[in-house]
């Protein structure tokens, strides 16, 4: 196939990787040149994305907001306009279920397939090609989809025939991830309080009833006091956002989830926001007036 991929964070840099390494034709599109040049240099192609669009099969968006989304698309230079009659989008983007279904009416009224596919794993999974994708579109969309989700995903969960349920379910993921890492940073910091270093905790946890995949996750990234953002901190806000915006519009009470939020809303006000989400943990720190290990460890 001939995949596009807009976006070459660490999600979608390991997913153009994988479509290279499936034996794909990729174009790569990132505002960062840098990204863009790395990928070349692994053997995409060494044309502009938007130049050659119209022979693009699948694009693939991995961009981070709605409205980035929203501009790669739709904008001013946007793909939509350039892409074949027939071609597929795929939107991996954590967005909200109706904004979805609005890319997918735009796409469809002009002959494109639209795939409503989030994705879960992280940027190590990323590379491997062995992401999750909680998917819904037509039974046509997947069809034009399967070669490149095939080499981007482990498992592919297809949730429909229609665009949105995908990024419910990636909704009900992200309320759970988002409290995972946050009760992780309370549980690791309040060990501390306790006489428990957090190598220790990361020891014993993960071998009791009280880990979570986050936990075991994120948790080193504590132990070993780096940062590197791999989903960093203002990922939160906008995701937990959009949970939370769901759930007022269900009248559903989300109270454990909003109060996540507010971590993550912290660690952002600190400076952190471009820190791994793990940072979330210097909140906790500052408030108890603990050391971290690490050289960055107390904020």
């Amino acid at each position: 196939m001939i995949v596009g991929v807009v976006g070459l964070g660490s999600m979608g840099y390991g997913i153009a990787s994988s479509l290279l390494r499936g034996g794909h034709h990729v174009y790569g599109a990132d505002v960062n040149p840098a990204a863009v040049a790395r990928l070349r240099a692994e053997g995409a192609a060494q044309d502009d994305a938007i130049a050659a669009a119209s022979t693009i099969n699948a694009l693939v968006i991995v961009v981070l907001n709605a409205a980035q989304a929203e501009d790669v698309l739709f904008g001013k230079n946007g793909f939509v306009a350039n892409l074949s009659a027939g071609s597929v989008v795929i939107l991996c983007v954590t967005v909200a279920p109706d904004y979805a279904r609005s890319v997918a009416g735009r796409c469809a009224a002009l002959g494109l397939h639209f795939l409503d596919a989030p994705i879960s794993g992280g940027s190590v999974k990323a590379a491997q090609g062995k992401l999750s994708v909680m998917a819904s579109g037509t039974p046509e969309a997947f069809d034009k989809a399967r070669g490149a989700l095939d080499a981007m995903a482990e498992t592919v969960f297809e949730l429909g025939d229609s665009a949105g349920a995908g990024s419910a379910m990636k909704a009900v993921n992200q309320m759970l991830a988002g409290v995972h890492i946050a009760a992780m940073a309370e549980a690791i910091t309040f060990g501390m309080t306790q006489g428990i270093d957090a190598e220790t905790f990361m020891k014993v946890i993960p071998r009791c009833a009280g880990t979570s995949w986050m936990l075991e996750n994120r948790g080193p990234h504590i132990v070993a006091g780096d940062y590197t953002p791999h989903s960093s901190v203002d990922i939160w806000p906008k995701d937990l956002g959009i949970v939370l915006d769901a759930a007022r519009a269900s009248k559903f009470a989300a109270p454990i989830t909003a109060a996540a939020l507010q971590q993550f809303l912290a660690a952002s006000g600190m400076g952190l926001g471009r820190e791994d989400d793990a940072a979330v943990a210097k909140v906790y720190a500052r408030n108890a007036s603990l050391t971290l290990p690490g050289k960055s460890g107390k904020s």
